[in-house]
């Protein structure tokens, strides 16, 4: 079905035909994009992920076009309005806006101003004035429709409502609307007032009470704030080009005798049909657009914050002793084994009694000698460094890491009906503690469990078109998880659920089945799942791993279907498979030509021998222990000039908010990540980095952190670099506000306008 689009989806994506057909018939086929990128690279060329997603999104987006247009041809011959002209020219409609336009006049419509003149009579008299301008005299052809039983009571009234009609008409003449949308596209200004008796409801918004700047260039985020704004009935918004420059196009489009009284009538067709109606119709084209450009860029950014936060480093099978900090409640404390499952858990209250401290030094150095614990976790909220301070304090064996880990979602996770069902006897204090422990030991097998909008690396994410973003994060989640591959014996549902081929239902099959019958000796044992058919196994096997099963390459990212080509391998050295794995100067004597067949080249064969030097391997960086400040534990410790240890905890288009101890993220703006010029902050940080950064300006009433990232800050200027590089600026140095409203920089409040929104508090 989707065959015809081929040739058209391959020139805008600049592919080979092949490709993108290759690609549609393995979708077509329930193919998953991780699948097709790692085990059907001969079928695709070696496309990547991306390609795939985008040759998958794009085909999407012309199925939908299809689906529009042939429901507008049924509703057109249904209605018999259908003829060969205008047929043709809606099959050859390339986008869905030159569809639309074509099927304006058509489009079944409530009651309009046109619609009463038309009952009234006066579509004759519409059509002369129209299409005789150079002869028509309108006073004259008006008379003879003056019906007062009709509400034409005068010649002015007959013109007015022929006018209604001719202005429609301008309205829907699809040439007139192209036109109209390339200026609105180039030269519309988008322009901001706060609403009369709003200024001090609004203030978070204050930057826009005034606030002007070009459509085309604005950016995602300043026009997401800027609908925000809008939405909670602080700002009025509109869209518009100039006037005149509008009323340049159309009107010698349209009126044929100017300065004749026919062309005159036109042309107040023409300004009462751009006022009323194009106007109107072209800023809601124009905000749809916007707002579809500015959520693909913020699900963008929160793809690719998601993505780096799901690859962070983990730890690995340690025994963790995990704490979640409090002051008055105390701190709970549990312990898990190296699967993650809970042995104990506690509270101890290290911040009252001289009794109590001792009490909880006793407590934890107990549980770390029984349990041998290998690591300790400490959340970093309220607390947070003051128990780390207290850990480090007791003294524990040098080998064993005291690790902050963010906890951002961990309350929510402990809520969720996940939660209750991995522990359903305990309450949400333990459950969180736990997540805790396990995101240090495996962050990505742990925050699977939660919904990604609750993880707090996104910009504006309640914002955009939650379909859209759910797909974008969904896509990110899939491709991470397959990418570093899932214990096959350990992992949760939750985990499955992302294994390509799988979802929910089968993942619950699958840990239905483990359970009923021990852990899982092969990948074939899959098969005995229930509902788990041979589509499923090729889409899942390769992703699935068993570290102690009987087979060695169970344990590899080597699909199932190439077993015999290993064996093979093995075979014409004279040795066992796990020789191969085992040994590199056997690996170095396989000459990979041999084994090339129709289906299987070089670049599978290529894969193959990476994966058997190194079966299994975690694709994520090794995990390094990290630790703030000493001494820095509270905003009011901070001084401007101090250089301090921090982690990127959210990338977003005007800067990057990074943690540095003090249960507040602090900002570095986009215009202080360098000393060069900064474009994207995605250039130069990314979520989970380790970074130096020196304080610029701490205000406490506020709650905010000015940092920056560059060799020598200016201190001089307080909030420096605040109106710093965005929107096509090429100096991210500290300037003066323009006075114009085209070339205006970004607000101030865009610095902390997404902070304040979320409290970014620990």
């Amino acid at each position: 079905m989707n065959e015809r689009f081929v040739s058209k989806v391959a020139g805008e994506l600049k592919l080979q035909p092949r490709q993108v057909l290759s690609v549609s018939h393995l979708l077509a086929e329930g193919a998953t994009i991780p699948f097709i990128a790692r085990y059907r690279k001969e079928a695709t060329d070696s496309l990547d992920e991306v390609a795939i997603g985008a040759i998958r999104d794009r085909m999407i987006q012309l199925v939908e076009l299809e689906d529009r247009r042939a429901s507008i041809l049924r509703s057109m011959e249904e209605r018999s309005l259908l003829t060969p002209e205008l047929k043709a020219a809606m099959e050859a409609a390339a986008t869905l806006n030159a569809l639309e336009d074509l099927y304006a006049p058509y489009r079944p419509k409530r009651r309009t101003k046109a619609t009463i003149a038309r009952e009234a009579g006066l579509e004759p008299l519409a059509i002369r004035l129209f299409e005789a301008q150079t002869e028509v005299q309108p006073e004259t052809e008006a008379l003879a429709f003056v019906n007062a039983e009709k509400s034409v009571p005068d010649v002015a009234a007959a013109l007015a409502g022929a006018r209604d009609i001719v202005a429609e008409r301008i309205s829907e003449d699809a040439t007139a609307r192209a036109r109209l949308r390339e200026i609105f596209q180039n030269e519309a200004t988008v322009r901001s007032k706060v609403l009369t008796g709003k200024e001090e409801e609004g203030a978070k918004f204050k930057d826009y009470f005034d606030w002007s700047e070009p459509l085309k260039t604005i950016p995602s985020h300043r026009m997401l704030a800027l609908r925000r704004g809008e939405a909670e009935s602080i700002l009025l918004v509109r869209m518009h080009p100039p006037e005149e420059r509008a009323l340049q196009i159309l009107e010698p489009m349209f009126v044929q005798a100017p300065g004749r009284p026919g062309g005159e009538q036109v042309r107040l067709a023409v300004q009462d049909s751009y006022k009323r109606l194009l106007s109107f119709a072209m800023e809601a084209e124009a905000r749809m657009e916007t707002k579809k450009r500015a959520d693909a860029e913020a699900i963008r950014v929160f793809a690719d914050n998601l993505r780096e936060l799901l690859l962070a480093p983990a730890l690995g099978r340690k025994n963790v002793l995990a704490i979640d900090p409090g002051f008055r409640t105390g701190c709970k404390l549990v312990v898990l084994d190296r699967q993650g499952k809970l042995l104990h858990h506690d509270v101890v209250y290290p911040s009252q009694s001289a009794s109590a401290v001792r009490e909880a030094t006793d407590t934890i150095r107990t549980l770390v000698q029984k349990h041998q614990v290998e690591a300790v976790a400490i959340g970093n909220g309220t607390a947070g460094r003051e128990t780390e301070a207290f850990v480090r304090a007791l003294k524990l064996p040098a080998s064993i890491p005291v690790v902050m880990v963010n906890e951002s979602g961990a309350s929510i996770y402990s809520a969720s009906e996940v939660a209750r069902d991995e522990f359903p006897n305990h309450d949400v204090t333990v459950r969180g503690a736990v997540s805790i422990g396990r995101r240090l030991m495996d962050p990505l097998a742990e925050l699977v469990k939660l919904d990604p909008k609750s993880i707090g690396v996104g910009q504006y994410q309640h914002d955009v078109d939650p379909p859209s973003l759910k797909t974008g994060l969904d896509d990110v989640v899939v491709s991470c998880v397959n990418r570093v591959g899932v214990e096959l014996n350990t992992a949760s549902k939750q985990l499955l659920a992302y294994v390509s081929g799988l979802g929910p239902t089968l993942a619950g099959n699958i840990v239905q089945y483990r359970n009923e019958n021990g852990p899982f000796r092969t990948r074939k044992d899959l098969l005995k799942v229930p509902r788990l058919g041979p589509k499923a196994f090729e889409q899942c096997a390769g992703f699935l791993r068993i570290r102690e099963g009987s087979d060695p390459l169970d344990a590899s990212a080597v699909h199932p279907e190439r077993y015999g080509v290993v064996d093979s391998m093995a075979r014409d050295l004279g040795v066992a498979v796990s020789a191969l794995l085992q040994r590199a100067e056997l690996r170095q004597g396989i000459q990979l030509d041999r084994y090339v067949s129709e289906g299987l080249g070089m670049p599978t064969l290529e894969d193959i021998l990476t994966e058997l030097a190194k079966p299994g391997r975690d694709p994520r960086q090794k995990f390094e222990t990290f630790s703030f400040q000493e001494g820095v534990t509270e905003m009011g410790d901070l001084k401007p000039g101090m250089k301090l240890p921090g982690i990127v905890t959210n990338v977003t288009a005007f800067g990057a908010f990074v943690d540095i101890g003090v249960h507040q993220d602090g900002l570095v703006h986009v215009s202080q990540l360098s000393d060069r010029f900064v474009k994207d902050p995605s250039e130069v940080v990314k979520v989970h980095q380790k970074v130096m950064v020196t304080v610029v300006e701490v205000d406490l009433p506020r709650k905010r952190i000015a940092l920056s990232m560059k060799a020598v800050p200016d201190l001089t200027s307080a909030r420096a670099g605040d109106r710093g590089g965005s929107g096509g600026d090429r100096s991210n140095g500290p300037r003066p506000r323009p006075t114009a409203p085209p070339k205006q920089t970004a607000p101030a409040n865009d610095w902390f306008s997404e902070a304040l929104r979320k409290g970014q508090k620990r």
